[in-house]
């Protein structure tokens, strides 16, 4: 689950690491109550659950509340588009004032959890303010790591080294290590998937301080935590995402390309979209049906398909096992009873009952591709969304 910035900032903040004075508006009229409280230059941020904000014009200076008026006006309830939304973008509901802070140098640092390793991982770099992947392109040398074991816990010479491995010197090695501290603290107590901070800055009086924050957690253990369960904002959730979850349907993701795709087995379905991309496509979501022999969440998919317009083929591809075939070919004739599907769909089945599943589709007479292997099906799925 993510949350907004301003949501972020204020956990941040109950764990002692320094942010910028700043209080969320919703209106113009709290921008500039907000900004004239304030009283020095400002930085207006949009309030999306995405990256490259800035890079997309949704974090700007103001150097007066006359100018944090004009600039949130142009902001609020108007879409942004960036490298991680939708093409469609994502609407802007709230901004965050922010007094700016003069600075003199930026540092990245970030927690997540190393599942080749099976340990917390942090990661920082003198290179802040830039999206980590640059880094690791261009300057890996730039990012240090330090493993922290759960049995031991965090020790303060990991801020120590961390510190001294990106360059800092003086009273900000203390400083520096109390906030790594800090925020490993905040990442384990409230079951983090990722605790970022990007860029903390130095600024000129020698202090340092959280400009930005991204804290994500696993859904799997929200039910421990109400509070931050609570901080969820619904307007964030894509529209497809919204109607898979109000169909029941848990695994799926919305991606930009233009094939449908239901698959059983997050590992089959993760091989089908590779697959999709080999064969020259993209696919227009990730949807793990999982291993249920329930007709009905076929049906709930197709839903799905029908209502995105960018969907211009489905690709079915199961592999019968505790999902027996014959269980799914049924969900998918009661599909197409039901629902009006404008699109060809390419059918794979195989395993368990997939002879009789073939059998059951031959005899509705719906019109459909099959497909002969995982392949097949991916070429055939690619070719009808480009006819």
């Amino acid at each position: 689950m993510k949350i907004h910035e301003y949501q972020a900032k204020s956990i941040l903040a109950s764990y002692n690491i320094p942010t910028p004075t700043g209080r969320l508006a919703q209106t113009i009229d709290d921008v500039r109550r907000i900004a004239e409280e304030i009283g020095k230059p400002v930085v207006i941020k949009a309030q999306v659950y995405a990256g490259g904000r800035g890079k997309a014009g949704g974090i700007k200076f103001a150097s007066s509340p006359v100018d944090a008026v004009k600039i949130a006006t142009s902001m609020l309830d108007r879409t942004l588009i960036t490298h991680q939304t939708s093409s469609a973008g994502t609407i802007v509901r709230k901004v965050l004032i922010e007094e700016a802070v003069p600075i003199v140098g930026e540092i990245y640092i970030s927690i997540v959890i190393d599942t080749s390793k099976r340990l917390p991982v942090i990661m920082t770099s003198s290179a802040g303010g830039m999206d980590i992947e640059d880094i690791a392109e261009n300057s890996p040398e730039k990012i240090i790591m330090a493993y922290v074991d759960p049995a031991v816990g965090f020790q303060p010479y990991i801020g120590r080294k961390l510190a001294y491995g990106i360059g800092l010197s003086g009273d900000l090695i203390k400083e520096f290590g109390a906030i790594i501290a800090a925020l490993f603290k905040l990442f384990m107590e409230n079951d983090c998937s990722l605790a970022e901070i990007n860029p903390l800055a130095v600024t000129k009086d020698g202090r340092l301080i959280a400009l930005d924050a991204k804290l994500n957690f696993d859904d799997n253990a929200l039910f421990r935590h109400d509070s931050i369960r609570n901080l969820h904002d619904p307007e964030q959730d894509d529209q497809f995402e919204k109607i898979a979850s109000e169909l029941g349907i848990k695994n799926y993701v919305k991606l930009d390309g233009n094939i449908g795709c239901a698959v059983n087995g997050a590992g089959l379905a993760m091989a089908a979209l590779d697959m999709i991309k080999y064969a020259g496509g993209r696919a227009a979501n990730f949807l793990d049906i999982g291993t249920v022999n329930n007709p009905q969440i076929l049906i709930n998919a197709f839903k799905i398909f029908m209502s995105d317009p960018n969907v211009k083929s489905i690709l079915i591809n199961i592999f019968g096992g505790m999902a027996r075939a014959d269980i799914i070919a049924r969900g998918i004739i009661d599909a197409y009873k039901q629902i009006d599907i404008k699109v060809p769909v390419v059918i794979r089945l195989a395993g368990t009952n997939a002879l009789e599943g073939k059998q059951m589709l031959m005899q509705a007479g719906i019109n459909y591709i099959d497909a002969t292997d995982f392949y097949d099906a991916a070429i055939k799925a690619v070719s009808a969304a480009n006819n």
